[in-house]
């Protein structure tokens, strides 16, 4: 039964807030997720419109960050994964009472490039996407799972994530066409210069959605920030190379 914002509790110390990729659900954060709830209270959101939460009237980064306050700790850490990673930036920009420290994974502050940042998507591959879902939107989604797959070095990635997808309801388009407008729109790279909390970038060196070079842009750009390389990581460190991930998230986080 869906939920205006589903949200599984496990573990048990400190609270940490995690958010999934576009199209996706909390069920990504399996392969980790007993590790960190040994040392953490986890809170592991399906996004509005994904999983088992209940289809929005809008998806913009107001209502999701808006839907979020009301369901979250009032102060946590935070770790956010491609879109989700947006999504916890923006959150802890607007409420950094809130975050007490945050880790992007595979995300990028700018998600499609422009003349000014070309360490990012094409936009043509975006409105690809975006055609994609009036069509055929099951079609769309395996073909960026493919994407986020592309690059890793562990094989079974893409059949993982497939997995992961079918252990769910499907999402809802609007939220699917939200989320693309929010990856094709939103500039947040004004918001690292007010960024309070202290921030850990994880990127994979082979992620073809989110390249390096772009966290590591970001790094030199905001040397307070600090930036851990999965050399042979894609798009989803946390699947493909779980130690390393895990132990970068907590020694970030100790």
């Amino acid at each position: 039964m869906s939920t205006a914002l589903h949200c599984r509790c496990v573990g048990q110390g400190p609270d940490l807030v995690l958010l999934h990729g576009w199209g996706l659900h909390a069920g990504v954060w399996a392969g980790i997720e007993m590790q960190l709830a040994a040392r953490f209270r986890l809170h592991l959101i399906d996004l509005p419109g994904h999983g088992l939460s209940a289809p929005p009237e809008t998806f913009t980064l107001d209502s999701v960050c808006a839907l979020l306050a009301r369901h979250v700790p009032a102060r946590a850490h935070w770790l956010g994964w491609s879109l989700g990673g947006m999504l916890a930036m923006e959150f802890a920009a607007r409420q950094p009472q809130r975050a007490e420290r945050v880790i992007l994974a595979s995300s990028n502050p700018r998600f499609v490039a422009t003349a000014d940042w070309p360490q990012a998507m094409a936009a043509e591959v975006l409105e690809g996407f975006a055609r994609g879902l009036e069509t055929d939107y099951a079609a769309t989604l395996t073909r960026f799972l493919s994407l986020v797959a592309r690059g890793s070095s562990d094989t079974g990635l893409l059949r993982q994530l497939r997995r992961a997808v079918a252990e769910a309801p499907a999402p809802a388009p609007v939220a699917l066409r939200g989320g693309l407008r929010i990856l094709r729109d939103a500039d947040l790279r004004p918001r690292l210069a007010e960024f309070a909390a202290p921030a850990l970038w994880i990127g994979g060196g082979r992620d073809t959605l989110v390249p390096i070079a772009a966290l590591r842009r970001v790094q030199r750009e905001h040397p307070r920030m600090q930036l851990k390389e999965l050399s042979q990581a894609g798009h989803a460190p946390f699947i493909s190379h779980p130690q390393e991930f895990v132990a970068a998230v907590l020694e970030f986080l100790s």
